[in-house]
């Protein structure tokens, strides 16, 4: 059972004056000088430019030096917070800056989180103006009718009367300033996490952004781990059937003296190696062929068409390679259909065009089948639509019945 500790009067009064009480005090203090430069620039360089628009020179320098300005005092507000609040407001991301004033003007009129900040320091004046004044009242209030109570005492011997309640006064005005202080700290801060801080839209825009760096890095990770692999079972299992085989193929061919039964093991075994090691072959193909990292799209989309038993003709125009993520998810898009062209479609040809188009890898696959291909009644469609999706790609069918069938893949370069 958790205990619960009393707090006495003598605790409750003590930490009404306790540390936070004057860190909230001085924040409400050193916020009127910030605050009134904010906007000494702020209105000072808004000025000059109206006052002197007609010369456009004046406004072309004075207002890209007020934006300049302006997360240079932002800056200020949030090390004030930070210092006497322990409020940390995270920095909204800046975009990349530029040297000409007009496209930087430009931009930073754009920008919704530019007014926000000026909202905040055209508001802050106001909050801190509010809040010094009642700071200001109080405590002042409060040694004023203490220093009234201590002159009744001095000149009478006694406190009495007007003296108890310059007192009371004294006392009240003491114990309100600190809950003035939390209250004019509290809107300050929500005006501040609302206005300076990143927006909801800020938030989940870098939320996003880093779910998809996050996902970009799962997916390298597995194509990582299937080259991985595919080394693996190329250097160790695939040798090994292969001298398994060979050793077969020696045996049956030179053992010819054994008993009937025996050399039927050894050619079944033989026929049984041959066929594992092509499997293997194909496996490791469909994993991620190494002729892929070693030559590219084209020579390894050559092996794909020439292994076809619909005959491809393929053309591949690209002048700069691709990220391997990318190189990957092209070649199972150009795999997968030709496995579909040769199971489904009744093709007699298909061609394969892999072309690169600014920063964007567009392959298509055409046959001239029956048509009728639908993702949502097979599932290798869908493996198509889902392996480019991975990488924010787009997939594109056009199958009338009928035919012809063409699948686009739509891949990202960058």
């Amino acid at each position: 059972m958790a205990l619960t500790q009393t707090l006495t009067p003598w605790d409750r009064l003590r930490s009404h004056w306790a540390a936070p009480a004057w860190l909230r005090t001085a924040h409400v203090v050193t916020g009127a000088p910030v605050a009134l430069l904010a906007l000494a620039v702020i209105g000072g360089l808004a000025a000059v430019s109206i006052i002197f628009i007609w010369t456009i020179v004046v406004p072309l320098i004075a207002l890209p030096l007020m934006f300049w300005l302006l997360p240079k005092l932002t800056g200020l507000q949030r090390g004030r917070f930070a210092a006497f609040l322990s409020v940390e407001i995270p920095a909204a991301r800046r975009r990349p800056g530029t040297r000409n004033p007009i496209r930087f003007l430009y931009a930073e009129i754009r920008d919704p989180r530019t007014w926000r900040q000026l909202a905040y320091h055209l508001l802050a004046p106001l909050i801190t103006g509010v809040g010094l004044f009642a700071m200001i009242v109080a405590w002042s209030g409060a040694l004023a009718s203490l220093a009234v109570a201590i002159g009744y005492w001095t000149d009478r011997g006694t406190v009495e009367g007007e003296g108890w309640l310059m007192l009371i006064l004294a006392g009240a005005l003491a114990v309100a300033g600190p809950w003035a202080a939390r209250l004019i700290c509290s809107v300050d801060e929500v005006a501040a996490v609302s206005l300076l801080g990143p927006s909801a839209a800020d938030v989940l825009t870098e939320r996003v952004e880093s779910l998809r760096e996050s996902r970009a890095e799962v997916i390298d990770a597995a194509d990582a781990e299937r080259r991985r692999m595919e080394r693996d079972l190329h250097d160790g299992a695939q040798r090994r059937l292969v001298w398994l085989a060979m050793n077969l193929g020696m045996a049956r061919t030179t053992l010819t003296d054994l008993p009937e039964p025996a050399r039927q093991v050894i050619a079944q075994a033989h026929d049984e190696a041959k066929l594992a090691l092509k499997e293997l072959r194909d496996l490791v193909r469909g994993l991620h062929p190494a002729v892929l990292d070693e030559q590219g799209l084209d020579a390894a989309l050559s092996g794909v068409a020439a292994r076809s038993p619909v005959p491809v003709r393929l053309t591949v125009d690209v002048d700069r390679r691709p990220s391997p993520t990318i190189e990957a998810v092209a070649f199972f898009v150009v795999s997968e259909a030709l496995t579909n062209v040769a199971k489904h479609a009744q093709a007699h040809e298909a061609f394969v065009t892999v072309r690169r188009e600014g920063d964007r890898l567009i392959v298509e696959v055409l046959d001239d089948g029956r048509g009728g291909a639908d993702p949502a009644e097979g599932s290798g469609l869908r493996g198509l639509i889902q392996r480019a999706g991975s990488v924010d790609g787009v997939i594109t069918i056009l199958s009338p019945e009928g035919g012809p069938t063409t699948i686009r893949a739509d891949l990202p370069c960058g």
